[in-house]
């Protein structure tokens, strides 16, 4: 069996990105306002392995945007710091975030002499109108051609996407998955667009030019995505940004899909679609579930259990480790 991965995050916005994606302010949507020393980077590797339990796969991740935009001198800096914590064993890996257009071979044999094992590309994704309506800077020629190189350079390939961009549609946003696979990507990140504050975004939805998904429609589509991916060999890291200060109190937040148990709502939906197919004859309903899966499939907040309390006197979940993945039993009397 393969350990189980933890990755230690270590956020690094690009300060002098000469791109202006409307909806971007990395630091509000990262939670971090401040550049990490070294010393901020060490801190984090000792805290975070204090607490990590023995036997898991562990790497250091830089993410923030673009790591391969900051100073070269900056990311052989950053890189450096790691290197004590590979020799030892601590950290088994780097991975890293950046952007399409900001590789080229020179700088993957730089990443490959400092032992990163795996690069992240923000594809968001693989419509060029889609890229261009939200003013990317690349074309999706630039996403295959530099996914091809970090293939071929021995790279572990990473595709962020993200849904409800202009222009975009579920039709696309699909498409965009299915291009992910296509491409080898061995995981992929899932994040529906959000408006922040102070961001070109803002200004068209305050002019009536961009409405956001709901959080009907994220979890809609995110929901058709995921299972995609799940039949896939690409594995889902995250699914909706991480829950910062900034988005969890409203401060950055302007509107669209956000909500601090995201994931959970999610698979909450997938098991709806699931249960709602039930059809036996009785008031008592029993439910064998895989032990992982019990929490989704009762629901946020017993979504789904009261929901089937409409149809049955009464519901009963419980655990059997024999079922695997989302199968089920349904027992009726």
């Amino acid at each position: 069996m393969n350990p189980k991965h933890f990755i230690i995050p270590v956020f690094i916005p690009e300060l002098a990105c000469p791109f202006q994606c409307i909806y971007c302010d990395q630091r509000k949507i990262s939670g971090k306002i401040n550049i990490p020393s070294e010393n901020d980077v060490v801190e984090t590797l000792i805290t975070h392995l204090e607490t990590i339990p023995s036997g898991m796969h562990i790497e250091l991740g830089f993410f923030g945007g673009n790591f391969t935009g900051i100073p070269a001198t900056d990311q052989e800096k950053y890189l450096k710091i790691a290197q004590p914590f590979l020799s030892n064993g601590s950290i088994q890996s780097i991975r890293l975030s950046t952007r399409p257009d900001y590789i080229n071979q020179e700088i993957l044999d730089v990443l490959k002499k400092y032992k990163v094992g795996t690069i992240e590309l923000g594809a968001q994704s693989m419509d060029d109108e889609v890229l261009k309506k939200s003013k990317r800077g690349h074309t999706v020629s630039d996403t295959l051609q530099a996914a091809k190189m970090i293939r071929d350079s021995g790279f572990m390939l990473g595709l962020q996407m993200m849904i409800g961009l202009p222009g975009d549609s579920k039709e696309k946003a699909i498409y965009t998955a299915r291009k992910i696979i296509e491409e080898k990507a061995e995981n992929t990140r899932i994040y529906p667009t959000l408006i922040i504050k102070g961001t070109k975004l803002e200004q068209l939805f305050m002019e009536g030019k961009y409405q956001p998904l709901t959080i009907e429609e994220a979890i809609d589509w995110s929901a058709d995505i995921l299972e995609i991916f799940e039949k896939s060999s690409v594995k889902i890291l995250r699914v909706g940004l991480h829950p910062s200060e900034g988005l969890l109190d409203g401060s950055d937040l302007v509107a669209g899909p956000f909500h601090p148990s995201f994931r959970e709502l999610l698979l909450t939906e997938i098991w709806y679609k699931k249960l709602r197919n039930i059809n036996c004859i009785g008031d008592h309903l029993n439910i064998a579930v895989n032990p992982k899966e019990l929490n989704y499939a009762i629901g946020y907040e017993s979504k789904n259990k009261k929901w089937l309390k409409t149809k049955f006197k009464k519901v009963h979940f419980i655990t059997n480790t024999v079922l695997t993945n989302r199968n089920y039993e349904a027992h009726c009397y």
